[in-house]
């Protein structure tokens, strides 16, 4: 047993797992508060002009030939999956977490009050929850993991909310904004069923390029409505890099490794981080000042996300 644990035995085996499911934990916030500050850059980019879904598809395609350039260079460049089934895997990747995602969520902010979508979006993590316990029999939901939520949840409101509890419903809107985080719990779950047979790099890939070809169509309807002009300005090429290359290439890597270590559910709390850095970015970027109420709601969900991680939870 002695020569075991000094020759690299199940001791340090164990210790190495835990060092790199906690790395894990830290990469899923860290992730997420890059997230939080792509809305600031999105609403730059708006602003100087671009659609929304010429904003989606363009983040994409920079992330796509910066991950198929890193793909050549690594020598691990793969056309395909290993069967058709894992092929309408990824379609549906990059529908859900891509194309569909982006644009209903854009779309929604165009029909109801931002609030109100910042707010169901943050429920993506309750539907993954759900999701998984309606198709997944190995999940287990703790009391611990559902007060977690609750209290994430409700961290979430006072930040959106930021003491102005009306909430104006608009049917249409709403339902988009519904329909984005249920793609995204989706999302978190089928990259489950693939994560542990192929790389993150090849996964994130594939989520790329089918996020890119669906929502080729809807510029048949639409058109390309921005000038080429207009990418001269450091205000627009700027923002995009940053969206492209950080946000969607190196985030989207990242995640991915990440949901092969710690899971889906405990991955998609994190997703509850991502007013916070929001109301600071916007505070920073936008003159967006920060009340007492969000930094309340901050804490709220900071603990939130503390209680609903601190166990393990089979996912």
């Amino acid at each position: 047993m002695h020569s075991r644990s000094l020759c690299g035995g199940t001791p340090f085996l164990m210790t190495i797992n835990r060092n790199s499911r906690s790395f894990a934990h830290f990469l899923a916030a860290f992730i997420v508060c890059i997230w939080g500050v792509t809305f600031v850059n999105t609403k730059c980019l708006i602003r100087a002009g671009l659609g929304v879904n010429e904003i989606f598809l363009l983040r994409f395609s920079i992330a796509y030939v910066c991950i198929t350039l890193w793909s050549v260079f690594k020598g691990k460049f793969r056309l395909w999956a290993d069967s058709l089934k894992d092929e309408i895997y990824f379609v549906l990747l990059g529908i859900s977490g891509g194309s569909l995602y982006f644009s209903t969520e854009n779309m929604a902010v165009g029909h109801t009050m931002v609030n109100n979508v910042s707010f169901i979006i943050c429920t993506a993590p309750v539907m993954t929850i759900f999701l998984a316990r309606v198709f997944t029999r190995s999940v287990t939901i703790t009391k611990r993991l559902l007060c977690g939520t609750f209290i994430a949840l409700l961290g979430v409101a006072i930040v959106i909310f930021n003491g102005h509890f009306v909430l104006q419903l608009n049917p249409l809107g709403d339902f988009l904004a519904l329909t984005a985080a249920f793609c995204w719990a989706i999302y978190s779950l089928l990259i489950k069923k693939v994560s542990g047979r192929y790389s993150s790099l090849f996964l994130t890939r594939k989520v790329f390029i089918y996020g890119v070809l669906t929502i080729l169509p809807v510029f048949i309807f639409q058109g390309w409505q921005f000038p080429l002009s207009g990418f001269s300005q450091p205000i627009v090429w700027a923002n995009l890099l940053f969206l492209g290359f950080v946000a969607s290439f190196l985030c989207f890597l990242l995640w991915s490794w990440v949901i092969s270590r710690i899971g889906a559910l405990k991955t998609s709390n994190y997703i509850y981080l991502n007013p916070v850095t929001t109301v600071v970015a916007s505070a920073v970027v936008l003159d967006e000042p920060m009340t007492f109420l969000s930094v309340v709601g901050s804490l709220l969900i900071l603990i939130g996300v503390y209680l609903a991680n601190s166990r393990r939870i089979e996912s």
